[in-house]
C-alpha cells in the first residue's frame, strides 16, 4: 500500500463503493458514529452508502433505530440505537466539560443542570415530542439575545446525561423525547476499557487506514488513551508503515481489494474528510481551503476515485433540486457528463428530478 492508495482503502472501508446491500441503520452502526449537525446533508451520507430513499432514512430516524445526539465531540453525530448507551457511558464525561463550561456562564452549575433535567423529564415523560423552544417556553427560559447558548447547553447536557435523545420531526422542527422511552437500557454495561477497545476496532475497521492522531480526532479521546486502545486491539487489525506513519485497518481490508474508476458527490461534512486529523490523503493541500474553512465548516465535496477534485451545492425546487458544481481545475465537458453521472443516485435518493447548473 501506498500513500497515494489510502483514499481508495477508504472508500471501501466506509461503505462508499456498496459492494453489498445494508439497511441505513447498518450504515451508521458500521461507521460507529457519523457526524449529523447538518441534518438534510447527513440524511445523505448514509445514503450515498446505501440504497435507502431520503423518506426511508428519516423513518429510520424516527423510529428510533438510528439516534441522533450529541456524543463523542461536542457536535450532533448520528448512532445507531445499538451502540447509543454504551458510547455515551464512554464518551459523555469528557464532552460534558463543555456543556458545564457554558452553562455555567448563564448560572448553571452542575446541581441547578440536574433540577432541569427532573423538569424536563416531566414534560417528555409519556411518549412526548417537544422542540427546543417548546421546552424552554415550559421551563420559563427565556432567550435572552441572538447569542444566547444557555438552551443548547442545557439540552446537549440533558443529551450527554442519557435522558433524552431526537424525537420525531415535527414538520421540518427537531424535536427531543426520552432516550428509554425510544431505546431500551441494555442489561449489561461496558468496563470503560471494554468500551474503549470496542470503539478503536469499530474506528479503524470502518475509516481505516487511519492513524492514531486520526482516531484521537474523531473520538475526542487524548492521543495517550487512544494508544491505549490501539495496543489492545492491534492484533484484530492489520497494519501499514508509511513516511514513519502507522496507518491501521481492518481485516477484511487487503492488498487484493479491487479498485474501481468512481464518482461521488458527498454531502457536506462527510465522514471521508472530517473523521481524519489531516486529509492530504483526499485532497491536495492547495485545494483544501475550498473545501472547508479553519474554523470547521465543511462543503459539500465531488469525489472521483477517492480524490475530492470540487464541490457542489443543491437548492430544493418544488419540482425538481438544482444542483451547482465548481470543479478545482478545468474540466473538459466530455469529462462532465461522466462526472455528472455520480448524481444519479442522489436523484434516486430524493425521489425527483435533478438539474445541473
Amino acid at each position: 500500500m501506498t500513500h497515494q492508495e489510502i483514499s481508495h482503502y477508504r472508500l471501501v472501508s466506509q461503505k462508499l463503493y456498496k459492494t453489498s446491500k445494508s439497511s441505513p441503520q447498518e450504515i451508521v452502526h458500521h461507521l460507529g458514529a457519523m457526524q449529523a449537525q447538518d441534518y438534510a446533508m447527513a440524511k445523505w451520507a448514509i445514503g450515498s452508502r446505501c440504497d435507502a430513499t431520503e423518506a426511508a432514512i428519516e423513518e429510520t430516524i424516527n423510529s428510533a433505530k438510528i439516534i441522533r445526539t450529541h456524543i463523542l465531540r461536542p457536535t450532533w453525530h448520528f448512532v445507531s440505537a445499538d451502540d447509543i448507551y454504551w458510547m455515551l457511558d464512554l464518551s459523555a464525561p469528557q464532552v460534558k466539560r463543555f456543556t458545564a463550561s457554558a452553562a455555567k456562564k448563564y448560572g448553571y452549575d452542575a446541581k441547578k443542570l440536574d433540577q432541569t433535567n427532573v423538569a424536563i423529564e416531566k414534560l417528555l415523560s409519556g411518549n412526548n415530542h417537544l422542540t427546543r423552544d417548546e421546552i424552554m417556553q415550559e421551563l420559563n427560559i427565556k432567550k435572552m439575545s441572538s447569542d444566547d447558548f444557555l438552551s443548547a447547553a442545557i439540552m446537549m447536557n440533558a443529551e450527554l446525561d442519557g435522558l433524552v435523545c431526537n424525537g420525531k420531526m415535527k414538520g421540518k422542527q427537531i424535536t427531543y423525547s426520552l432516550l428509554e422511552e425510544r431505546v431500551g437500557k441494555p442489561k449489561n454495561k461496558l468496563r470503560k476499557e471494554e468500551a474503549l477497545a470496542k470503539l478503536a476496532k469499530r474506528y479503524f475497521e470502518s475509516h481505516g487506514p487511519a492513524t492514531l492522531p486520526d482516531f484521537s480526532w474523531w473520538s475526542g479521546f487524548s492521543p495517550t488513551t487512544c494508544k491505549i486502545a490501539v495496543n489492545a486491539i492491534e492484533l484484530q487489525l492489520n497494519s501499514v508503515e508509511i513516511d514513519n506513519q502507522v496507518y491501521w485497518f481492518g481485516k477484511a481490508i487487503s492488498d487484493v481489494t479491487n479498485f474501481r474508476e468512481s464518482v461521488h458527490f458527498l454531502p457536506a461534512f462527510d465522514e471521508i474528510l472530517i473523521s481524519y486529523k489531516t486529509r492530504e490523503a483526499s485532497i491536495l493541500s492547495e485545494h483544501q481551503a475550498k473545501a472547508f474553512t479553519n474554523n470547521g465548516i465543511f462543503k459539500p465535496i465531488i469525489l472521483e476515485n477517492g480524490k475530492v477534485i470540487g464541490t457542489w451545492k443543491r437548492t430544493i425546487k418544488k419540482d425538481h433540486a438544482k444542483i451547482e458544481t465548481q470543479f478545482f481545475d478545468i474540466t473538459e465537458n466530455e469529462k462532465k457528463t461522466a462526472l455528472f453521472e455520480g448524481i444519479q443516485s442522489f436523484e434516486n435518493y430524493l425521489g425527483t428530478k435533478i438539474i445541473i447548473e
